[in-house]
């Protein structure tokens, strides 16, 4: 299996994959034909309220990403869940994410959930 994150503002790269947006909002700037976007699954992004709460400071990284987790397994969640990680068995994918730290984002989190 071959799972990445890259963030989406980077130029494409022959080696990606299917490529595969998981922010729920379009990035801004970003004209779509220039992010070469495969798949857009919008029931993979964390909830608008657990976005606000991580980038409001109030908890850790640790707590973002359980909290997460949890929410992945609702069912509209674990079925764009199941889909992702079946295109993860047919080749490589990579996961896109505007955001400014990959490391330490939900993109992380999922990238750590379809390697297992």
């Amino acid at each position: 299996m071959s799972v990445r994150v890259r963030r989406v503002h980077e130029p494409p790269a022959p080696d990606d994959g299917l490529r595969v947006l998981v922010d729920r909002l379009w990035p801004r700037g970003l004209a779509k034909d220039a992010a070469r976007v495969d798949e857009w699954p919008k029931d993979l992004t964390p909830s608008a309220e657990l976005r606000r709460w991580y980038h409001a400071g109030e908890g850790s990284y640790e707590e973002f990403a359980r909290r997460y987790e949890a929410e992945l397994a609702a069912p509209g969640a674990a079925e764009a869940l199941a889909r992702t990680r079946a295109w993860v068995r047919e080749g490589p994918v990579t996961l896109l994410t505007a955001v400014k730290s990959p490391e330490q984002s939900h993109a992380a989190v999922l990238a750590r959930l379809l390697e297992r």
